[in-house]
């Protein structure tokens, strides 16, 4: 295997690389990205850089000469916009090909966005760079959607002395993905800072002066934020054979087809630690699986299932929130440290009779780091729950 290459140049695409290179791969590796920058961080994007406490040269995942020390033959700013798994090429938007003997996807995601002009996104660096411009205080922002990227965006433009409002369709924000409970503790959070959060209404349009509801009514301000989710960056590979639905199509070991894998937020794929197929839009778990695919490419015969307890974090006002496993889909929340009023809790989670999650709020690392190793182990619930409580 002589060419490799990797498509997406980000946290997994990177991770993929650099452990090509480990390995002992000595042929050519190209990677390529359809933004100009050498792969940066995006996490900070809504929280550190948004805020103005962080810079976007802080932002690169490696310097320059760590990059050009892996010899690659590097395509940035420029998209791939087709595969031929028979020909085992990929089409950029330049005209170019790409001939492969290995491919490793790492496409990531791109923001939903609603109808009309004039919203933010945020997911690259000149989306953040572009509504810090906008903040200021005083200023009117509108979020759109009230999950964790939307959130996190709401907190530092309240730092920043802005004037927020929130609307989310759910009647509780974050419900579907951490519960009912804990999802109304982090919503008060909003609301105690004096943040105008209305849930159950629906955005239907972008409007000149702010949003439009579903019952009509417009929302005005200064500037508006859509955080409404995320689509896996597909589109390009609609007629190339390859399994896509919700993302990237993969078995337990992150490959798509003979000598193609997917990696990161693109890839959809089998856990069998949890016996279910997971798409994860995690920092962490994009650096892993790019690390895994990586290995597993390299030498097929001795290839392993990529079988994580998944793990995130975000920081909204003063809540540092983490969690390991896969929250979706529980059926039972337990809080067994802490006290929820408080905002200082750990809340472990049930998927049929084994924890499946934890997460905590305001607590010391430790506390939940123990919780990873009973989730990789599937412990039984009634067994490891008494006991933590």
């Amino acid at each position: 295997m002589n060419r490799i290459v990797v498509v997406g140049a980000s946290a997994a695409g990177l991770a993929a690389v650099e452990t090509l290179r480990r390995e002992g791969h000595t042929g050519t590796v190209t990677l390529v990205g359809d933004e100009p920058y050498l792969p940066y961080d995006r996490p900070p994007l809504s929280k550190q850089l948004l805020a103005a406490e962080r810079e976007a040269d802080r932002l690169q995942l490696r310097p320059a000469g760590d990059i050009a020390a892996l010899d690659l033959d590097l395509r940035l700013g420029v998209a791939a916009t087709g595969l031929d798994l028979t020909g085992r090429a990929v089409r950029l938007a330049d005209g170019s090909e790409l001939p492969y003997d290995g491919l490793i996807l790492a496409t990531g995601v791109r923001p939903r966005r609603l109808p009309g002009e004039g919203a933010h996104v945020l997911r690259t660096l000149n989306d953040a760079l572009t509504l810090r411009e906008r903040l200021a205080p005083g200023r009117h922002l509108v979020v759109v959607g009230a999950g964790f990227l939307g959130a996190e965006a709401a907190a530092v433009a309240w730092r920043l002395g802005a004037r927020v409002t929130v609307l989310e369709p759910a009647a509780v924000p974050l419900a579907h993905a951490v519960g009912a409970e804990v999802g109304r503790v982090l919503s008060q959070a909003h609301r105690d800072r004096g943040v105008d959060l209305r849930c159950g209404v629906t955005v239907t349009e972008v409007t000149e002066d702010g949003v439009r509801l579903s019952d009509g009514e417009v929302v005005e301000a200064d500037e508006v934020l859509v955080a409404i989710g995320s689509l896996p960056n597909t589109d390009w590979l609609a007629d190339s054979g390859l399994t896509v639905g919700d993302g990237v199509v993969c078995d337990a070991y992150l490959a798509a087809a003979q000598g193609v894998y997917a990696v990161g937020d693109v890839a959809r794929w089998y856990n069998p630690l949890f016996g279910t197929s997971m798409r994860i839009e995690h920092r962490t778990n994009a650096a892993e699986q790019g690390m895994a695919a990586a290995r597993n490419l390299l030498a097929p015969e001795g290839r392993k299932p990529f079988a994580p307890v998944p793990y995130f974090w975000s920081d909204q006002y003063d809540m540092k929130i983490q969690a390991y496993g896969f929250l979706r889909g529980h059926e039972e929340v337990a809080v067994v440290e802490g006290d929820l009023d408080e905002r200082r809790f750990l809340a472990a989670y049930r998927t049929g009779d084994r924890v499946s999650g934890a997460l905590a709020v305001g607590m010391p690392p430790r506390a939940i780091r123990r919780w990873r190793q009973t989730i990789a182990a599937g412990a039984a619930w009634e067994e490891a729950v008494p006991a933590a409580a």
